[in-house]
């Protein structure tokens, strides 16, 4: 008898792959292009050289013409706002038209294209000027270039998500600009916060006004967090993780409700996060359409006491394991590693199981439909005569696919997955040296070498698995992708 999940795929599911502008475009001063938060870092941070990355911006048609080879039916991708407004304020056509060519060439090769507004990128100039997501101000320019990609490109596009990974961006202030000086970093999250809810909820109305048929939706990064031991205080500081980083602001963004365990927590520091009425039932009267969210790992909480000192979380910068900075939070939750699971080099936890509970979690909470829309392993692949033998991450994704199946089987109604990327990309914590995508670029962090295109082994399981509308997931052995 055969197994239920092995059951094909619902007809419509949305088989794709996703990128960022910034991680993949490159040409980041080209035709009236300003320069994005990204685009400054390139003078402090050795991996984030956005002038050229995986040169995208160049090569769309090929790297296109790969997607379709593939079998995508989606291809999730992100608008530069500094392509459209380069100052913030100032609309610049070239970088409208470089996205009309690039969604035409999606729709003449049948695949669906999902539009990321915001991926960590705001325009240099904002920043500048206020601060960027610290300021009330950034909600209306964020619904300005917002607007004009509705109009610019709605005709064509049906899928949009707004923010990306609203929850990780405040856990990790430098990754969009930083904290001004003279602010306490968790005032600033919640003020960061308290923008994107808002600008979320005013984002996703304009679109159902607009553009009545399209469907749109937040997106946040989830790592399910597990309990260090069965010791109460230690299933206690994962429940505080699960609401700090992903339930407080996915419960704004979804509910329009703060989570009241973080409300008094923060309380009883002094900080209070309470929002007016009025904002709250502005953000609750607004329903996305469905939960767009990014999983990689999972994690692990352990009982923080409060004489402890505090420590904010950081990445592996060199991909050697035991290199990571875990966060501890007194009186929230300390991290810790999973002896249970395997790590990549970066000691990211990789457990397939976690993306089933996630996906349960998620459901159950909000009871919207969900849309995993980054997945995927980073390493260090070997090009060698023309091949990249990957299977380490085929087996990865296949035991990812099968726990989502599963997850859909229990009754997770899931509407797509895009895996974590459908071409090597500048990583956003690693360069070149920590690679995610189906297909390979030949180029080092350093070194721009060809900026080829190779097929790896992942990419014809992939494109197996999307012609046998998942059933390949059952079925298929390593070893014949070499």
């Amino acid at each position: 008898m055969s197994h239920p999940v092995q059951a094909a795929f619902p007809a419509d599911f949305l088989w794709g792959a996703a990128t960022a502008a910034y991680q993949v475009e490159g040409a980041f001063d080209r035709d009236g292009k300003g320069v994005s938060v990204q685009d400054a870092k390139n003078h402090c941070n050795a991996f984030h050289d956005t002038s050229v990355t995986s040169d995208h911006y160049h090569r769309f048609r090929e790297d296109v013409a790969l997607m379709k080879e593939l079998g995508l039916k989606s291809y999730r991708f992100s608008i530069a706002w500094t392509r459209i407004y380069p100052d913030g304020v100032t609309l610049n056509q070239p970088g409208i038209a470089f996205y009309h060519q690039l969604i035409d060439v999606l729709l003449e090769n049948d695949i669906t294209p999902l539009i990321t507004l915001y991926h960590f990128d705001h325009p240099q100039a904002l920043q500048e000027r206020y601060s960027g997501w610290y300021s009330d101000r950034m909600i209306d320019d964020f619904l300005r270039f917002a607007e004009t990609c509705f109009r610019s490109f709605g005709d064509r596009v049906r899928h949009f998500m707004t923010i990306c990974e609203s929850n990780n961006v405040v856990l990790y202030p430098d990754l969009i600009g930083g904290v001004p000086q003279g602010v306490e970093v968790e005032t600033w999250r919640f003020q960061v916060s308290r923008v994107m809810a808002l600008a979320n909820a005013r984002v996703i109305k304009l679109c159902r006004q607009l553009l009545p048929q399209a469907s749109i939706g937040p997106c946040i990064g989830y790592a399910v967090a597990y309990p260090a031991t069965c010791a109460p205080e230690d299933v206690l500081a994962a429940l505080n993780e699960d609401e700090f980083r992903t339930f407080y602001p996915l419960d704004l963004l979804c509910l329009g409700r703060q989570n009241p365990a973080v409300v008094s927590f923060f309380a009883r520091r002094g900080l209070d996060i309470r929002l007016p009425p009025d904002e709250l039932a502005e953000i609750g009267s607004v329903k996305p359409d469905f939960i767009a969210f990014n999983y990689y790992q999972s994690d692990v909480a352990k009982h923080c006491p409060e004489e402890s000192r505090q420590q904010q979380p950081d990445f592996n910068p060199d991909g050697q394991q035991g290199g990571f900075t875990y966060p501890a939070f007194p009186g929230l939750y300390a991290g810790d590693s999973n002896p249970y699971l395997p790590r990549n080099d970066w000691d990211w936890e990789i457990d397939p199981v976690g993306l089933r509970i996630a996906c349960r979690r998620l459901y159950d909470r909000y009871q919207l439909p969900l849309m995993i829309t980054e997945n995927g392993l980073g390493a260090r692949d070997t090009l060698a005569d023309g091949e990249i033998a990957d299977l380490y991450r085929i087996d990865y994704l296949q035991k990812h696919l099968v726990q989502m199946r599963l997850a859909m089987a229990e009754g997770v109604p899931v509407l797509g997955y895009y895996a974590w990327s459908f071409m090597d990309v500048m990583s956003t914590s690693n360069g070149y040296g920590k690679r995610y995508g189906f297909v390979y670029v030949d180029r080092e962090d350093k070194d721009l070498k060809t900026l080829k295109r190779f097929k790896k082994a992942s990419f014809y399981w992939y494109q197996n698995v999307i012609e046998s509308q998942g059933s390949a997931l059952f079925t298929t052995e390593q070893e014949s992708f070499r």
